[in-house]
């Protein structure tokens, strides 16, 4: 029996056992409402609203703060003796990492297929508003966060949801944070083996067959799908055994050099049409305000903007907190505002760049289909006719990150579930190594799409847990800001105990 038949029947028989439940729970979490025309996924429409509530809550804090966020990604506020792994630039990369990646190339080119140019408007708009939650959601984490004996950090809605609530109101709000604790781990995790891992070794090893000729070519059979899974596989184990330092030394190189590669190519495209700036930034205005053909008019360009938005950054969703908790910091606000610049990065720079790179370009296979990667990769064809290997780079740089980020976040997941034994830890690593490989020799499509549906609930849980503990946050980043102010004034920070993190060493 070939390994191609082994790898079919076990696809075909995990597909048919969870398609049942990946549907169910799939027309729950994203159920959608009829709207002028057009449906409105309620999931997408929870997150935006987190986004606005938050962005008024503080006072339009993305905006106001951004230089301040800045200047702390550079180390200007850093503070000696803080407990951590790791500096606010490498916890930044990190999380980017888990966001930055096919939602970029492929969901922006959907959005512009379906909502025509104006989507790019809302998509920014959304953008700016996840700013704000995440903002949130990342002061908490590193608020709640777990400092280990042996230095090492846990963090996440994990931790932040039964500490913060147990605080808050008490012994109800303890078991209410520990119910809520235990299903947020187990989303991350499911997410974290399927979404997070599978699926991106899969679609690089897609596009690297697809540039490598196809399935008759070097790498095309079972045997070449099978190496390039192990091989993966063996570069995400070693780093992984390494923890949240080793990972935040590979995405700090990583991510600027993906981002970096991917906006060049952007700019290339751009800056050889030129001419065709100003009409393709009034296509985008005007498109958000009347365009025409799209369903839904109006509404129909803003939901379909902000739903790609809202699954490319992950604002409101509690992963990013896991990695923000490992920074070397005594204020949590600190790294709360770093993270704001997250959205920004992913949704704002480079969403942006795709969205406008396809419409100067405008590939002929734009308008023809509902497409994703093709329509990017013929955007930047029009110009550069042999992109498709840069993309393959750009790809394989997007997977191999975003694996490493959520193979820490599952593990997270994991210790929380099962402890931080050893035993424990080699068992989960060991796991996600044998998912790496897998990844290239099964789709395993109805997984994937409950592990979508798995990480979109946690939404649910997460913004509620945000919400109630927005008081804390306004205290914490009043707490951080008035360190600022005596440190630009040379003066006594004001730090003690009471103003650190509250840490648990266990």
């Amino acid at each position: 029996m070939s390994l191609e038949s082994v790898t079919q029947s076990v696809d075909e028989a995990v597909s048919g056992f969870f398609e049942p439940i990946a549907k169910w729970l799939g027309e729950v979490v994203f159920y959608a409402v009829p709207v002028g025309g057009t449906d409105l996924p309620l999931i997408v429409a929870w997150l935006v609203v987190a986004g606005l509530v938050f962005t008024g809550w503080f006072g339009f804090v993305q905006v106001r703060k951004f230089r301040l966020a800045v200047d702390v990604v550079r180390g200007k506020y850093d503070e000696k003796g803080s407990a951590g792994e790791v500096k606010h630039f490498q916890a930044l990369t990190a999380a980017v990492s888990g966001t930055v990646g096919l939602g970029n190339i492929a969901g922006v080119a959907v959005a512009v297929s379906i909502g025509g140019p104006g989507a790019t408007f809302w998509m920014i708009l959304c953008g700016l508003l996840g700013m704000a939650t995440k903002f949130v959601e990342v002061t908490l984490g590193v608020k709640y966060r777990e400092v280990h004996a042996d230095g090492t950090v846990s963090g996440g809605p994990m931790h932040y949801l039964p500490k913060g609530l147990a605080e808050r109101f008490g012994k109800n709000g303890k078991t209410l944070g520990k119910v809520l604790a235990v299903l947020a781990s187990f989303m991350i995790l499911f997410f974290g083996l399927f979404g997070g891992n599978l699926f991106q070794v899969n679609q690089s090893y897609a596009q690297l067959v697809s540039v490598t000729g196809g399935e008759d070519g070097a790498i095309g059979s079972s045997a070449g799908a099978l190496f390039f899974g192990i091989l993966v596989a063996a570069l995400v184990g070693i780093v992984l055994l390494g923890g949240i330092r080793s990972i935040a030394n590979v995405t700090s190189r990583l991510v600027p050099a993906m981002a970096g590669i991917y906006i060049v190519a952007c700019l290339i495209v751009i800056l050889v049409n030129v001419s065709a700036v100003p009409d393709a930034v009034t296509a985008i205005v005007e498109g958000a305000f009347n365009p025409e053909g799209v369903a839904g008019g109006v509404l129909g360009a803003l939901i379909i903007g902000f739903k790609r938005a809202a699954f490319s950054n992950e604002a409101g969703l509690g992963s990013a907190p896991i990695a923000h908790s490992a920074v070397k910091t005594k204020h949590p606000a600190s790294e709360g505002l770093v993270a704001l610049l997250e959205p920004f990065i992913d949704t704002v720079v480079i969403c942006t760049m795709t969205a406008l790179t396809i419409v100067i370009a405008n590939p002929a296979t734009l308008g023809e289909d509902i497409g994703g990667v093709t329509i990017t990769s013929d955007a930047f064809e029009t110009v550069l006719p042999w992109f498709p290997y840069i993309l393959t780079v750009a790809v394989m740089l997007f997977a191999i990150s975003t694996v490493l980020t959520w193979g820490y976040y599952g593990l997270k997941a994991w210790t929380y579930l099962f402890g931080r034994s050893r035993t424990s830890e080699v068992t989960y690593k060991v796991l996600y190594t044998v998912f790496a490989i897998a990844g290239s020799l099964l789709t395993l499509q109805t997984l994937i799409d409950l592990a979508d549906a798995v990480l979109f609930s946690l939404a649910v849980i997460n913004i509620i847990g945000l919400y109630l503990l927005a008081p804390v946050v306004k205290r914490e980043l009043n707490s951080f800001l008035e360190y600022v102010r005596a440190r630009d004034a040379g003066g006594e920070t004001g730090d003690g105990e009471d103003q650190e993190s509250v840490k648990t060493t266990v």
